[in-house]
């Protein structure tokens, strides 16, 4: 063959093929030789990868599953290949909607990150393991496009009985590694898994394109920001860009910064209108809306946002995090989209400001408990100020007029007044 890394050169009959590989497969497992010498017409990247499986795993058993429900969701939100996720989406979405056919993305230890396709054609796969969350290496699931792709850092294809797990043997794959594209290093592969027709150049060349599209995207990929504390109407920047959202799209994009692997619509509907009854149609047309401004910066399938997204809330929780509270008041500038009342935003504006107060009533800074309660939104936060009656020198000018706040306060909420 001119290219070793194609299963099938042109005009070769599949099924003899198959034949032929499965009798030197069986061959090479009867001879119990792991360095022995494998003949038949098995590729030489597909005979090292066998003698590399057969020291490995049994040809008979099932790729491990290593992470499930919450575990995984965390892990891949938090993964660089979640943000190309809907690049592959768009690219290789359609032959993974075929139902002959599956889109998965691995990292570089092999886990499948992503599984998706028609649902005839994963729970064909299912039965095999070949799900999301599943380790499939070559040390843990044999020889197959995603394994052989991130040990050999080339894009291959595994044809049928090329494959060394014998459950996995019906299926073809082709498959592509990605790196990144600012370190090199290797994040993963992106891989097209199906039947016999999948061993020809098309299906190696797709993938390919994909992975390489996906690391241009990476390397451009410099993200946005967002500016929503102490203002109703969030700005979203993007480059020169610079967009300005009225209330509602404020609220959406908010919750999508805080969401980045993406919302449902009845999750965004709930983070939006909690309880109540809300005609479907309404939240779509603000989508289509939104759409209208973000263009390809808004995702669907879930509910997304396609790029990373920096924004001015999301520093001052770090902020709290490390327990920072001059730089964590430095960046408080005001209530988290102050007039909202969607209870996703409601929620994350309570976490902020509790934050905020909490950390400055355990440092008992004088200084910074001042510059709080001066503010609009300290003025009348009893908390803060009994904190700082209680942290202010007894002969301290601004004593008195700390005490004098905390017992207007006291009346002002009929609290009693010692």
């Amino acid at each position: 063959m001119t290219n070793p890394w194609l299963a099938l050169e042109s005009g070769a009959d599949a099924a003899e093929r198959t034949g032929e590989l499965r009798r030197a497969h069986e061959r090479y497992l009867s001879a119990g030789t792991i360095d022995g010498p494998i003949d038949g017409p098995v590729r030489a990247v597909v005979a090292e990868s066998w003698r590399r499986s057969a020291r490995a795993v049994d040809p008979d058993v099932l790729a491990p599953l290593e992470l499930t429900d919450a575990e995984l969701e965390e892990y891949r939100e938090a993964h660089p290949l979640a943000r190309v996720l809907p690049l592959f989406r768009d690219l290789l979405g359609g032959i993974a909607d075929d139902g002959r056919h599956l889109l998965a993305v691995c990292d570089a230890a092999g886990r499948l990150l992503w599984v998706e396709g028609h649902r005839g054609a994963r729970a064909r796969a299912e039965r095999m393991n070949f799900v999301a969350g599943a380790r499939w290496d070559e040390s843990h699931a044999g020889t197959n496009a995603p394994g052989v792709a991130i040990t050999v850092d080339h894009p291959v294809q595994i044809f049928a009985a090329e494959h060394f797990a014998v459950p996995v043997q019906p299926w073809t794959c082709a498959a592509a590694p990605i790196h990144d594209p600012h370190t090199g290093r290797l994040l993963g592969a992106v891989d097209v898994t199906g039947g016999d027709n999948l061993a020809s150049p098309y299906s190696l060349a797709l993938v390919q394109a994909a992975a390489r599209a996906a690391e241009a995207h990476l390397a451009a990929d410099h993200g946005a920001t967002l500016t929503a504390l102490g203002r109703d109407d969030a700005v979203l920047g993007e480059g020169p860009r610079r967009i300005r959202l009225g209330p509602r799209h404020s609220e959406i994009v908010v919750l999508l910064a805080c969401h980045p692997e993406g919302l449902s619509s009845d999750q965004l509907s709930a983070e939006l209108y909690g309880d109540r009854m809300l005609n479907p149609v309404t939240l779509r047309a603000e989508l289509s809306r939104l759409r209208h401004r973000l263009g390809p910066l808004l995702d669907s399938r879930p509910y997304r946002l396609r790029v990373p997204v920096r924004a001015d809330f999301q520093a001052l929780a770090e902020h709290l995090a490390a327990a920072d509270a001059d730089a964590a008041l430095r960046s408080y500038r005001g209530p988290l989209l102050p007039g909202s009342d969607a209870p996703g935003v409601v929620w994350q504006r309570r976490l902020l400001d509790d934050g905020v107060r909490d950390l400055l009533v355990a440092r008992r800074d004088p200084a910074l408990l001042e510059r709080w309660t001066r503010a609009p939104w300290g003025r009348d936060d009893i908390v803060a100020w009994q904190a700082l009656l209680a942290a202010l020198p007894t002969g301290s000018p601004a004593r008195a007029r700390a005490a004098r706040r905390v017992r207007d306060l006291d009346a002002e909420y009929g609290l009693p007044v010692l």
